[in-house]
C-alpha cells in the first residue's frame, strides 16, 4: 500500500494535517491506536467542559431563588451527568471520524510501528509512505513521590473514570487542568484544596489575573496553598493523609496530580513531529494550526506570543501576548472592571476585568477575566496579529450591551 504521507496519531494535530493534505490532493493514511480525537476529545478538553457545564448549571439552580425562581432540588445524579458527558464525546467523535473518512483519508485503527523512514507496519500490514509525520501527543506528567496508582493518586485520565464524587480532594498544580477541576468539584459542593509550588495560582498568567482568581477562590471557599508542596514521604495512603511543607495536614479522599503533560516521544529520527509530542505549547489549537501550516507549506514554528490561552469556568480566564511582569516602564497597561459593563449586571457576572498592554499605538498583550473571555480574546488577537493600531480600533462600532464593548471601552482609556 503506497501513500504520500503516513501520519501516526489521530488527535487534533494528526487529523488536521491529514484532512489538509487530502485537500492538496495527497494520498494519506492515518494511524490511531485508540480513538480518533486524541486527548482533547476523549480525555481532556471536551469531557471536562461537559462536566464543568453540568456543575455550573447545578450551582445556578441552587442559587435560583436570588433571581426570582422557586426551585426545589435535593441532589444530583452523577452517573447521569457522566452519561451526558460520554454521549457528547461520542457524538463529536462520530462526526469527526466521518469528516476524516469523507475527506478521503484512510484510517487504520492500530498501533503503528516504524520499520524505516518509508515504511510503517500496522495490523501485520506494511504501508509504504514518502513521508512520516508523528503526532502521538502527550500523557499526564508523573512526579517522584506522586506516582499514579489510580486509587489515591490520580491523573487527569483517572479522574474521568470516577463513578462517584469525593467529599474532599487535594489538587496538586494550578494550571488549566487544576483550576478547571477545582471549579468542577467546588460547584458540586466538594471541599477543594490546591497546592502550588509557585508564589501564585496560575503561574503562567498575568499577575493581576492570578491575584483575581485567588480572591474569587477565597470567596468560593476553595482552599489553596501557594509557595508550598507535599513534603518528602508526606503521603500516607492508609490514613488518606497528606502533609505539606508549611505543616498543613490535609485528609483528602484522593489526590489529583495536575502538574502538566509530557510528550509521547517516539525513539526515531528523520520524521516530522507536530502537536504535543513536540514538547512546546501543549494546546489543541496550537496543534491544529501547526497541522494546517504543515499541510499548506507554511512555517510550523508559530509566534508563541500570538497563541491564546483559556481556562474555563465562571468567570472564564483568557490571555495572549505579554504579561505585566514581562514589561518595563515603556509599556502602558489599561484595565477596565467588568462592572463597567451593563451586560455583566444583567447576567450576574460582574467579577473580572479586561486588561490590555500597549506600546507604540499597538496592543502587545491582553488579559481577561470575564464571562465570554474565551471569545473576547480573539477579537484582540486578530488586531495584534494584523498590526492594527489602537487609533484604527477606536473607529470600530461595538454593539451594546455586550461584553465586546468592554474591549472598546478599554481601548478608549488607553494611551496611544
Amino acid at each position: 500500500m503506497d501513500f504520500d504521507y503516513g501520519i501516526i496519531g489521530g488527535g487534533p494535530a494528526g487529523y488536521t494535517t491529514a484532512i489538509s493534505l487530502r485537500k492538496q490532493g495527497k494520498k494519506v493514511v492515518l494511524f490511531e491506536k485508540d480513538k480518533i480525537g486524541g486527548t482533547c476529545l476523549n480525555r481532556g478538553c471536551i469531557p471536562t467542559k461537559s462536566l464543568l457545564h453540568s456543575s455550573e448549571l447545578y450551582k445556578q439552580i441552587l442559587n435560583a431563588e436570588s433571581i426570582g425562581f422557586d426551585i426545589q432540588i435535593n441532589n444530583f445524579n452523577f452517573a447521569k451527568i457522566a452519561e451526558k458527558r460520554d454521549i457528547t464525546i461520542e457524538k463529536i467523535r462520530k462526526s469527526l471520524e466521518l469528516a476524516v473518512k469523507n475527506s478521503g483519508v484512510e484510517i487504520v485503527y492500530s498501533k503503528a510501528d516504524i520499520k524505516d523512514n518509508n515504511t510503517i507496519i500496522a495490523n501485520d500490514t506494511e504501508y509504504t509512505v514518502k513521508e512520516i509525520i508523528i503526532a502521538t501527543g502527550s500523557k499526564p506528567r508523573e512526579l517522584k513521590g506522586l506516582e499514579f496508582d489510580g486509587k489515591f493518586i490520580l491523573n487527569s485520565d483517572d479522574v474521568l473514570k470516577l463513578d462517584n464524587l469525593p467529599k474532599t480532594v487535594l489538587i496538586v498544580g494550578s494550571g488549566a487542568i487544576g483550576i478547571e477541576w477545582a471549579r468542577i468539584f467546588s460547584n458540586f459542593g466538594i471541599e477543594v484544596h490546591i497546592v502550588e509550588m509557585a508564589n501564585n495560582l496560575i503561574p503562567l498568567a498575568d499577575i493581576e489575573v492570578s491575584k483575581r482568581i485567588e480572591r474569587i477562590f477565597k470567596q468560593k471557599k476553595i482552599k489553596f496553598y501557594t509557595n508550598d508542596s507535599i513534603v518528602e514521604n508526606g503521603i500516607n495512603k492508609d490514613k488518606k493523609e497528606v502533609t505539606l511543607t508549611s505543616g498543613t495536614v490535609i485528609n483528602p479522599d484522593f489526590i489529583l496530580s495536575a502538574v502538566g503533560r509530557t510528550p509521547n516521544t517516539p525513539d526515531i529520527e528523520n520524521c516530522r513531529l507536530i502537536g504535543d509530542v513536540c514538547g512546546e505549547i501543549q494546546l489543541a489549537h496550537y496543534a491544529i494550526q501547526q497541522g494546517f501550516n504543515l499541510a499548506n507549506g507554511k512555517n510550523t514554528k508559530l509566534d508563541k506570543n500570538l497563541i491564546p490561552s483559556v481556562i474555563y469556568g465562571e468567570p472564564e480566564i483568557a490571555w495572549v501576548g505579554l504579561r505585566e511582569q514581562d514589561c518595563d516602564e515603556s509599556f502602558t497597561k489599561t484595565t477596565l472592571p467588568i462592572t463597567a459593563l451593563g451586560k455583566s449586571w444583567c447576567d450576574d457576572a460582574t467579577d473580572g476585568f479586561i486588561k490590555i498592554i500597549t506600546k507604540d499605538n499597538k496592543i502587545v498583550g491582553a488579559h481577561i477575566v470575564s464571562k465570554e473571555a474565551s471569545a473576547l480574546i480573539h477579537q484582540i488577537l486578530i488586531s495584534m496579529q494584523n498590526n492594527i493600531t489602537i487609533t484604527d480600533l477606536k473607529e470600530i462600532c461595538f454593539a451594546h450591551p455586550t461584553y465586546s464593548e468592554g474591549i472598546f471601552e478599554t481601548i478608549l482609556r488607553a494611551e496611544n
